[in-house]
C-alpha cells in the first residue's frame, strides 16, 4: 500500500513537472515569434521611412531647382532680350513650383505634429457642401488640364456640423488631388454628398483612375508609406495625402473607407458625424 501510494506521488509529481517544462516551452516559443514579428516590422517601418525620405529628397529638389532655373533666367534678362510673354511664362512656372513646394513641406509639418500628438482641431459651425464646392472650384484647371469629367451630386440638405472647416477643407483637396493625379486623361471624379440614414454625412469621391491592391491601400494609408514608392513611378508625390486625410477624419470622430480595383479606379467613403465635436489631439 505505501509503494502504491509513493509511486502514484511520483507520477503526479512527474505530471506536473512535465506541464510545467511543457507550458516553458510554449511560453519560450510564442516569445520567439512575438520577437521575430516585433523585428520584422521594425524593419519594414525602417525600410518604409528610408524610401519616404529618399522620395521626400526628390519631392523638394524638383520644385526646388525649377524655382532656381527660371528665376535666373530672369535675372538675365538684360542679356538674353527676354519677351514679356517668356517673362510671364518663367515667372508662372516659378509660382507653380514655389506654390507645389510649400504643400510638399505643409504636409510633413502636419504628419509631424499627427505623430507627435500635438494637433488639434479648431471647431466652428461648417457646412459640408460650402468646403466641397470651394474644394472643386481650388482644381477646376487641374482637371481641365488633365482632360478630366468632373460629375458632382451633392445634395443640399446638408445640416451644418461642428468641425474645422480648413482642416475638412484639406481633407477633401488631398482626396480629391489624388483622385485628379492617379487618373489617366479622358478618365471621370464623381463627387458625392449625402445624409446618411443614422443622420451621417456621407461623401465619396470615385475616379476610374490606376486603382490599388488591398496592399497598396494598407501601404498608402500608412504615415510614411507610398502604393509606388519607386522613383519612376507614374506621378510624383510625397504618399502623404491619403494618411493626413485619415488623420483629420478620425479627429472630427468620423470615419473612411477605401475601396479599389486594381486598374479600374478607387473610391473613397468619408463619414462625418452631425453630433457636436469633442476637442482632442491625434
Amino acid at each position: 500500500m505505501l509503494n502504491a501510494v509513493i509511486g502514484a506521488g511520483q507520477g503526479s509529481s512527474l505530471m506536473g513537472s512535465y506541464a510545467i517544462s511543457l507550458s516553458e516551452a510554449v511560453l519560450r516559443q510564442r516569445t520567439r515569434e512575438a520577437e521575430r514579428a516585433a523585428k520584422l516590422e521594425a524593419q519594414l517601418a525602417n525600410k518604409i521611412k528610408s524610401e519616404f525620405i529618399a522620395n521626400m529628397s526628390h519631392e523638394l529638389r524638383t520644385p526646388l531647382n525649377s524655382v532656381l532655373g527660371f528665376s535666373k533666367l530672369l535675372t538675365e534678362h538684360e542679356h538674353r532680350k527676354l519677351t514679356d510673354e517668356d517673362i510671364v511664362e518663367y515667372a508662372r512656372l516659378v509660382q507653380d513650383a514655389a506654390t507645389h513646394l510649400l504643400t510638399v513641406i505643409n504636409n510633413i509639418l502636419d504628419i509631424s505634429k499627427l505623430h507627435s500628438g500635438s494637433f488639434m482641431l479648431d471647431p466652428a459651425e461648417v457646412q459640408v457642401a460650402d468646403a466641397l464646392d470651394d474644394c472643386l472650384m481650388s482644381f477646376g484647371k487641374s482637371i481641365s488640364d488633365h482632360g478630366l469629367n468632373l460629375v458632382c451630386n451633392i445634395a443640399s440638405n446638408l445640416p451644418i456640423i461642428q468641425g474645422d472647416e480648413q482642416k475638412l477643407r484639406q481633407t477633401f483637396s488631398n482626396l480629391v488631388g489624388n483622385a485628379i493625379k492617379f487618373t489617366p486623361p479622358g478618365g471621370s471624379i464623381n463627387v458625392e454628398a449625402a445624409n446618411a440614414p443614422n443622420g451621417d454625412i456621407v461623401v465619396t469621391i470615385r475616379d476610374t483612375g490606376v486603382g490599388m491592391s488591398e496592399e497598396e491601400i494598407r501601404i498608402a494609408l500608412a504615415p510614411f508609406g507610398q502604393a509606388d514608392a519607386s522613383r519612376t513611378r507614374w506621378r510624383e508625390g510625397s504618399g502623404l495625402g491619403l494618411p493626413i486625410a485619415k488623420a483629420l477624419v478620425d479627429l472630427h470622430g468620423g470615419t473612411i473607407e477605401i475601396r479599389s480595383t486594381k486598374g479600374q479606379g478607387t473610391e473613397v467613403t468619408v463619414k462625418l458625424p452631425t453630433v457636436p465635436l469633442e476637442l482632442s489631439t491625434y
